[in-house]
């Protein structure tokens, strides 16, 4: 009785923690949307109060009516975002299970090639990519940054070991049956792989959505731009831009990637827990 009284209280302790990271956590995101129904007055008044006194929207209708086409930007991050996930829950998937259940020569070496790619940022590859783009007339164009993307080494790992932890005797039966590794794959593998294909799906997505380095560099014309490039361009220089304005951008900006989160968040817990599970 005492170990369960004192695991009890275990618990509820770890809960109350929990719920305070919580709060802070959930902070700042509080002040973003506050931030941006408050006047620009009222943005560096001191001491801050943490509601607006009005839920004012005129920040929201400058932003749509400024210069930078912030609905055409929008729009090109959800294109880019959207093809690069649904190009890697493709391309990764099917590596992971050429990785996982195929048995070919160099196999190993291969994957562990892969993976040291991981380690080398984009800066490093950003210059030969520009000048190739450049050359077949993809410089500028939302397309070529998606293209970029469209497999990972990271999404084939996270599959792989997810797929690994998964029993084989089923594929096993249905390859002693006569069927195909393509059949297998998407009657038998495939099905299985929702966790994973759930987490690699809003980690790409969210990865997407916040490139800036790449955007910066190989989209330059403001039609072409993706969201963070928008960001910086409302801030102006040194940040002397209006920051409630900034801050209304911003609000509209992660709004897609909060509401895929909550809606997912426990196929992606899944996945990435499972995904270190072996056999």
């Amino acid at each position: 009785m005492q170990t369960r009284s004192r695991q009890k209280w275990t618990d509820r302790a770890i809960i109350a923690v929990m719920a305070v990271l919580g709060v802070f956590m959930l902070l700042p995101f509080m002040w973003l949307f506050s931030m941006s129904f408050r006047p620009v007055a009222d943005a560096y008044k001191m001491p801050p109060s943490f509601l607006p006194p009005t839920f004012d929207f005129t920040n929201y209708r400058a932003v749509l009516a400024s210069e930078i086409p912030f609905l055409q930007i929008y729009w090109n991050s959800i294109q880019i975002a959207v093809l690069v996930t649904v190009g890697q829950l493709i391309t990764c998937t099917l590596a992971a299970f050429a990785f996982a259940r195929l048995d070919f020569p160099g196999r190993d070496s291969l994957f562990f090639i892969m993976l040291v790619g991981l380690m080398f940022p984009a800066q490093v590859t950003i210059i030969p990519i520009y000048l190739g783009y450049a050359e077949t007339g993809l410089l500028n164009r939302p397309i070529g940054l998606a293209l970029m993307y469209l497999t990972s080494s990271f999404g084939v790992f996270l599959v792989r070991q997810f797929m690994r932890s998964q029993p084989k005797a089923l594929e096993e039966a249905a390859l002693m049956d006569g069927a195909g590794y393509f059949k297998i794959f998407f009657r038998i593998s495939l099905p299985q792989l929702r966790p994973a294909l759930s987490a690699l799906g809003i980690i790409t997505f969210t990865q997407t959505w916040n490139y800036y380095f790449q955007a910066r560099v190989l989209l330059e014309p403001q039609e072409s731009m993706t969201l963070p490039v928008a960001m910086d361009m409302l801030r102006g220089f040194m940040g002397q831009g209006n920051l409630s304005m900034v801050m209304a951008a911003m609000s509209m900006a992660v709004l897609p990637v909060i509401l895929i989160f909550l809606l997912a968040q426990k196929l992606v817990i899944e996945g990435v827990t499972m995904s270190g599970i072996k056999n």
